[in-house]
């Protein structure tokens, strides 16, 4: 069985030959970095063979991007304009790992959304893939594995948004300004379509997937009623459009206690679900035991159990094996692998792992 079929028999719960191996979830560099001391090496044996998957979440960022420019270097940290038109300030120590402080937005008015949209969100695939991009998605079609495609941060309806104006201006939009809001809404469906049309031209996709992170640990970020009523129509008009050339699975991405917009996300045919954090109160167990198989869901295994003994690691797979053994679930961690998880213990979960897949 490839991993293609693998991945298209667990999400529509059919007989497999084992569950989808997908462990691996990035580890932070200072993570690396304290496991290569413990006798780790990239560049050898995989710790775990995690199913092939192609990914593709680079296609929908701006373009042309936005120029790198560093504004000031001061001292542990820089403050610069990076691709996607951030003036940010980030740690000169970890900058892939630490948080870097948002300073200033691409977007803070409907003229600069206008502006921004119509230089910059164009579906040019020859641009965003590459001049040969016919050829490149054409040679997909003869994939072993999964293709699934992501917008990243330029896919959602909070998410897409987000990254124009910036958490806090967005949420005092929705209440300020809702006329502009449901007009961004319309650009981010119009701009998801016209891309995944042009690539379904060329090849078919197994999955494509929204981008949000529109929660924290108590719940999301705007009301979810609020969400419901401006999301809604356009989560339907893309996912109608995309399953309709063939995508078997829709998916979404986000972080923190989505629990109250769950219902939303399945009326609006929304397959699968990730990443199920837990220290935010996200159990996959009980998810399933309230929704049932309609939703999908991938990891969702508390990564904070790996940083302490192997009864605890044992106790945590259990938790989910149940839903292992009812399909439509792919294991995994629900966050990337901090610093404070030992490589043996990372090796031991593992192993572990597949003994329940």
């Amino acid at each position: 069985m490839t991993d293609r079929e693998r991945f298209l028999r667990v999400h529509a719960y059919q007989p497999v030959d084992r569950g989808v191996y997908g462990a691996w979830t990035n580890a932070w560099p200072e993570t690396v970095a304290c496991w290569k001391k413990e006798g780790y090496d990239p560049a050898g044996e995989p710790i775990f063979p995690a199913d092939e998957f192609l990914w593709r979440g680079n296609w929908f960022y701006p373009n042309p991007p936005f120029e790198r420019q560093l504004v000031k270097d001061e001292g542990a940290t820089v403050l610069f304009v990076n691709e996607e038109g951030i003036l940010m300030r980030e740690r000169k120590d970890n900058p892939q790992s630490s948080m870097p402080q948002f300073v200033k937005f691409p977007v803070a008015t409907r003229e600069e959304f206008r502006q921004f949209y119509a230089a910059r969100m164009r579906p040019d695939l020859a641009a965003r893939i590459g001049p040969d991009y016919a050829r490149k998605l054409g040679a997909l079609r003869s994939r072993t594995g999964p293709l699934v495609i992501g917008s990243d941060r330029w896919g959602g309806f909070f998410g897409g948004l987000r990254a124009m104006l910036g958490v806090e201006p967005l949420s005092l939009l929705f209440y300020d300004d809702p006329a502009l809001i449901e007009e961004m809404m319309d650009a981010v469906a119009d701009f998801i379509i016209a891309v995944m049309g042009r690539i379904l031209e060329h090849t078919d996709v197994d999955c494509y997937c929204f981008w949000e992170d529109m929660a924290f640990k108590t719940g999301p970020l705007v009301d979810p009623a609020m969400f419901r009523r401006l999301a809604l129509p356009r989560y339907k008009r893309v996912i109608e459009f995309i399953k309709s050339h063939g995508v078997a699975r829709v998916a979404l991405d986000s972080d923190g206690d989505i629990n109250s917009l769950i219902p939303l996300w399945m009326d609006a045919g929304i397959d699968i679900l990730y990443p199920f954090e837990v220290q935010c109160g996200m159990d996959v167990v009980a998810v399933r035991r309230r929704f049932g198989k309609q939703l999908r869901m991938w990891f969702g295994i508390d990564k904070r159990a790996l940083t302490r003994d192997h009864a605890v690691i044992d106790a945590e797979l259990e938790r989910v094996r149940p839903v292992v053994a009812e399909g439509g679930y792919v294991a995994g961690l629900d966050h990337g692998v901090p610093p404070d998880v030992s490589f043996a213990n990372y090796c031991y979960y593992a192993e572990r792992l597949r003994t329940i897949l």
